[in-house]
């Protein structure tokens, strides 16, 4: 997309099963740079992120393993830093993670910590071999908040999803972040949906004219999303978007397909 980058996410498997995600990865590898994988998605236990980004790339895609501080602590963060670099798996987006559906938080790490922790592989003995050095690093950004100088030592920034491209300029324009940007753009699949983002994402505005436009035609979403994407690249202030299709991947691969030879 003229170095405008779609980052894909899919849907990560909650049971031993790969043949989802394989089949998410091939659909969509037609119009995505890249894959990203999430980590123990809304709460719930998923294969690992890193083994899933480790599948992306043997078929022959880049990838970008979500890892979360909640479920972890300092040593299962080293044991994923090890599992990666045997893997050959070297960039990362670190978040805070969803609130757990079971349990409580484990955790004594933080995603500033683990940025740290990435950062000194580079230095240490056991990464001799490996590419520790190379890690690329990534952190979320909420749009209702300034954007911290601690997390400037990141490589990348993921903006939280919106349905506003205003409300993202205005981000964009009071936190001048010297970092490739990806602008979280979702696919609106349901009102039910609308309802659920509203009540667990803290100031997204969802136009109401979209939520019946969904409910009326399903397809609607997925234009949304679509148009929303070409309407960033436009804007030229995004080193691209980071695409979340949920179940209507085939549609969205579909429609980018056909904008995209347009």
């Amino acid at each position: 997309m003229d170095g405008f980058r779609l980052i894909c996410e899919i849907e990560p498997p909650t049971k031993p099963d790969l043949r989802h995600a394989r089949h998410q990865i091939g659909v969509l590898a037609p119009v995505a740079d890249s894959f990203l994988i999430p980590d123990n998605h809304i709460g719930r236990a998923t294969v690992s992120s890193i083994a899933v980004a480790h599948e992306v790339q043997a078929m022959g895609g880049r990838s970008i393993a979500c890892v979360n501080s909640r479920d972890r602590n300092l040593l299962g963060f080293r044991r994923d830093l090890l599992t990666a670099s045997a893997y050959g798996v070297d960039q990362f987006l670190f978040v805070h993670g969803d609130k757990p559906t079971a349990g409580g938080r484990t955790s004594e790490l933080t995603v500033r910590a683990m940025i740290e922790e990435a950062r000194a592989a580079a230095a240490d003995p056991v990464f001799a071999d490996a590419d520790a050095h190379q890690f690329q690093v990534g952190v979320a950004a909420g749009l209702s908040r300034r954007f911290p100088d601690w997390k400037r030592a990141a490589d990348f920034v993921f903006a939280q999803v919106s349905f506003s491209i205003p409300t993202l300029l205005r981000w964009r324009e009071a936190n001048p972040v010297d970092l490739p940007v990806y602008v979280g753009v979702m696919v609106l699949a349901s009102a039910g949906m609308a309802r659920r983002l509203a009540a667990s994402i803290p100031d997204i505005e969802i136009p109401d004219e979209l939520v019946r436009q969904v409910q009326a035609d399903p397809a609607a979403g997925v234009d949304a999303a679509c148009e929303q994407v070409l309407a960033l690249r436009e804007t030229g202030a995004f080193a691209g978007v980071h695409l979340v299709p949920v179940s209507r991947f085939r549609q969205v691969a579909a429609r980018l397909e056909t904008a995209l030879r347009e």
